[in-house]
């Protein structure tokens, strides 16, 4: 939330900018990346997932002295917490890092009354805090409580994982960013981050051991003691807690808070990220409770409303949430179990294959858990029982190459580039020389030409600063890549989902040397043009800037497109469709929504015909700045967060934003209105068009659309109709019914071929979900059509074979046939018609190939074995074969078909 301030890269005009002084609550989930909370929840009584954290902020305000004073305050004078059960830690320096102890810390303790005793040094892991590798960090201080007291002293209980010792509040001094190579720098301005863990000051508060005896968790173990079959939660941990029961209960407990928390905040359980880390967290609670706690499946979900009932009065969020929450549990719930059913059917298949006294192979187990999301210690615990190990080392290599794969592939999260992001230092220093912030207020400069054509006002600008490996410049050499800082621009920078300008600029009096502008960075009021420096380019440097026009006006028709996309969607599905997400390019627009369930083909065409209605009235699209309490009032406006800059930018679609801001108007619930810094159309009819090319669910209650505009959406459309008129040309020639099998199979195979080309290809979403479902029902009649050919064809030749072989035990012949689908039909036909009969033809092929098909008799199982009987077969004739005791088919090479015939005659006189 406050990143940006400790950056240097927050917007100089919004809202957060201003703030020196903050206390809040913050809804925390520590279970993946540094701060990693996961697998202690459970094992103790004070680790969770998810918890409240409640800080307090000073934004180059107040310091150590303040800071540590007003905790004490509060927690001894205010909470009436006994004095003699705080202790309280600091930095006590790091020799490697050059830092020497943080005596100014201990002195404000030791001032405010703190004995000596209970102020106690640790080291960088324990009291030097940093949010992540790169960034800001500094030394911490934190009060501990002693849930025990009666005059002893804990100090030595401090820091050592004592569930009676435990820290209750943090307060971080940033004064320092570390770099790229692990270097420590000083900030140019003090901050203070605390951290105090509502849990645990609860238990405090309410005289408890443990976070699970107070009341933000009781109700929802005494909810889960009524679903399942164990006894009541005793709090035992360790040794204590037989059969991990008690730990059970806190897994479950602590992750449906967790769960209920994220899915309400639009965080599902996925294949990455934190989508990821939560579907190992719903995973992890599903296993204990079906392992451990016997609860019968949906469990989980049954817990939801008592998780609402807790937290619903602080987070109304949940509240309105609670059936969609349920759902996606259960039918998340319902994958895993299927999966772990599968997973263990895997593994007693791949233990019966195996060689003795040989390891499990990692590949299977790695399949396993990177596929079916199967938990590690869940093989590990499987194998065991069998008395079997997996090979380690193996599963080790194939996990640190998955890593160094996806490190390097196209997902991988890019390095910043640092000649576009601004540092913290070079943000300081810019703002201590007096450089000043980038107008890029001409980005909004142009009109329509009389003839409807866009027309951009031309900029002059100077260079002020040059920026090049996190270090800022007064010249940049030839061939030099490097970021430029002007005293305006016309350019638009990446913000808001909308794509960067590109184009180019050239310096004044120079015409025909040209530095193009590659992309576009907005750090903290700076504008950065990334630019490839093709001569020497200086501070001062008088440059003029060419946009690339077209690029910017689709990206402009795109963007408009989308808030009249957003307006559609909310008018067709309901006004409680919120936007999650978008993301506009000047090739296409992307657009993340709620919604209650898939999209039907009805609503995709009233979507695109509500946006076709508004680009036709050629709506005036009205834009202007406003300060940002008076854009607050407009009815419906999405929720606005601190990070908007103030006065912030209205966009609205026909009607003029003095009417949507008037006391108590309804005009912005007519219309599309919007805070959007990025740049628009004048007038809606520029869009010319607009179709939906994809739709699909992202997870259960996200789908996101992707469209295109202009000719782009007349192309798709056009290519919809080809589509169309051939998926009807099928259907006319599938209605006129085939007589022979070659034309029928050809039919067949042309709805295949359509089936890919209508799935990959740019067209309507609603005509593609049409087309679809026609060639899915024209599949299943040329299947069928196909089958019924193959079964009259197969009829006449085993009429013709049992003529032949009257009354005979085993049926061995030759037949002409154009497939193994109508072999194997031939075979059963015979089987049918003579009982008892055991029947083994062979087909050769214009290609010199022979099909075998062959059907065993019941009355002469064991002993005969149509498997065995093909195998001996084909083999003679150098080829393969497969199948079970009854059915058996496989194929050969035509010059051992004699030889293959007498063998399949001594094979079945040998075992009858």
């Amino acid at each position: 939330q406050f990143k940006p301030i400790f950056l240097g890269t927050v917007h100089p005009r919004s809202e957060l900018a201003q703030h020196r002084r903050v206390v809040n609550s913050q809804k925390c989930v520590r279970a993946g990346g540094k701060h990693n909370d996961l697998e202690d929840v459970g094992r103790d009584t004070y680790h969770h997932t998810f918890f409240e954290m409640l800080g307090n902020w000073s934004f180059g305000d107040y310091f150590k002295e303040e800071a540590c004073s007003m905790a004490w305050e509060l927690l001894t004078e205010v909470y009436e917490i006994p004095r003699d059960r705080l202790y309280v830690t600091y930095f006590g320096g790091d020799s490697t890092l050059g830092l020497s102890a943080d005596e100014e810390c201990r002195d404000v303790w030791l001032r405010l009354g703190v004995p000596a005793s209970h102020v106690l040094p640790f080291p960088l892991k324990d009291n030097f805090w940093e949010m992540g590798d790169t960034g800001p960090c500094g030394p911490c201080t934190e009060i501990h409580y002693d849930h025990v007291g009666g005059g002893r002293n804990a100090a030595a209980l401090v820091n050592q994982g004592s569930p009676d010792v435990v820290e209750i509040w943090n307060l971080v001094f940033m004064q320092y960013s570390r770099g790229a190579e692990g270097n420590l720098l000083p900030l140019p301005q003090h901050h203070v981050d605390t951290g105090m863990g509502l849990e645990r000051l609860v238990t405090v508060l309410q005289n408890k051991r443990s976070n699970y005896d107070t009341d933000l968790f009781t109700p929802i173990l005494d909810a889960i003691h009524k679903s399942c079959r164990v006894p009541r939660y005793q709090g035992l941990v360790g040794d204590a807690d037989v059969g991990r029961v008690n730990m059970a209960y806190r897994v479950v407990a602590d992750h449906v808070r967790t769960l209920c928390v994220c899915i309400t905040d639009g965080i599902y359980p996925g294949f990455s990220g934190a989508e990821l880390v939560l579907r190992r967290i719903l995973r992890r609670a599903v296993r204990f409770c079906s392992e451990v706690l016997q609860a019968p499946p949906g469990l989980l979900a049954s817990l939801v409303p008592t998780v609402v009932e807790v937290l619903g009065d602080a987070y109304p969020e949940l509240t309105k949430n609670a059936d969609q929450i349920m759902d996606i549990i259960d039918e998340n719930e319902a994958a895993f179990l299927s999966s772990l059913e599968r997973g263990r059917r895997i593994i007693e298949r791949t233990v019966q294959q195996m060689e003795p006294s040989t390891n499990f192979p990692a590949e299977v187990a790695w399949s396993l858990y990177g596929n079916l999301g199967f938990p590690l210690d869940l093989i590990d615990l499987m194998l065991e029982e069998k008395g079997i190990s997996l090979d380690s080392a193996a599963f080790n290599k194939l996990a640190l190459d998955d890593a160094k794969r996806k490190a390097g592939g196209p997902q991988a999260a890019q390095p910043e580039n640092t000649n576009t992001h601004l540092d913290v230092h070079s943000l300081a220093q810019l703002r201590s020389s007096n450089v000043p912030a980038t107008d890029d207020s001409l980005k909004y400069a142009y009109t329509l030409g009389q003839h409807g054509q866009y027309e951009f006002s031309p900029c002059r600008a100077t260079v002020l600063m040059l920026y090049r490996d996190q270090c800022l410049q007064k010249e940049v050499g030839a061939g030099q890549h490097c970021g430029v800082i002007l005293d305006r621009t016309n350019f638009y920078a990446e913000q808001g989902g909308q794509d960067c300008d590109q184009g180019y600029m050239i310096r004044l009096g120079q015409q025909d040397v040209l530095f193009p502008v590659e992309s576009v960075h907005l750090c903290g009021g700076y504008v950065i043009h990334e630019v490839t420096a093709v001569e020497t380019l200086r501070v001062g440097d008088q440059v003029q800037l060419f946009v690339d026009e077209a690029q910017r006006l689709a990206c402009m028709t795109n963007h408009t497109a989308t808030h009249l996309l957003n307006f559609a969607l909310r008018h067709v599905l309901g006004d409680s469709t919120e936007q999650r997400g978008s993301h506009v390019t000047a090739e296409r627009l992307r657009f993340d929504f709620d919604t209650k369930g898939p999209v039907t083909v009805e609503q995709l065409q009233q979507v695109e015909q509500v946006v076709q209605d508004m680009i036709k009235r050629n709506e005036v699209v009205h834009m202007a700045e406003v300060p940002l309490t008076l854009a607050k009032r407009v009815q419906g406006l999405r929720a606005v967060d601190e990070g908007y800059p103030d006065p912030v930018r209205i966009v609205s679609l026909g009607v003029p934003v003095e009417s949507v801001l008037t006391r108590d108007s309804e005009a912005a619930m007519q219309t599309s209105v919007e805070l959007c810094c990025g740049t628009h159309l004048l007038q809606t009819g520029s869009v010319e068009d607009l179709a939906i090319i994809s739709e699909r669910q992202l997870v259960k209650g996200i789908s996101r659309v992707i469209a295109v505009t202009g000719s782009q959406a007349k192309q798709a459309r056009e290519v919809g109709q080809c589509l169309a008129m051939e998926v009807d040309s099928v259907s006319l020639r599938m209605k006129q019914r085939s007589t022979s099998i070659p034309e029928a199979q050809n039919l067949s195979k042309e709805v295949g071929q359509l089936t890919k080309v209508v799935s990959s290809t740019a067209m309507p979403q609603w005509q593609r979900k049409e087309l679809q479902t026609i060639l899915k029902a024209l599949q299943r009649t040329a299947n069928t059509a196909i089958k019924k050919l193959e079964l009259q064809q197969a009829e006449k030749k085993a009429q013709s074979l049992l003529a032949k072989h009257c009354n005979q035990p085993v049926i061995i012949d030759t037949v002409s046939a154009d497939s193994l689908s109508i072999l194997m039909k031939v075979v059963n036909q015979l089987c049918d018609k003579s009982p008892g009969a055991s029947v083994l033809l062979l087909s050769p092929q214009a290609s010199g190939e022979v099909l075998c098909a062959c059907q065993v008799s019941k009355k002469c199982l064991p002993t005969f074995s149509a498997a065995e009987w093909a195998m001996a077969v084909c083999t003679q004739m150098e080829g393969k074969a497969g199948g079970s005791p009854i059915v058996a088919k496989g194929s050969g090479n035509a010059k051992g078909m004699q030889g293959a015939l007498t063998t399949a005659l001594e094979f079945a006189h040998s075992k009858l």
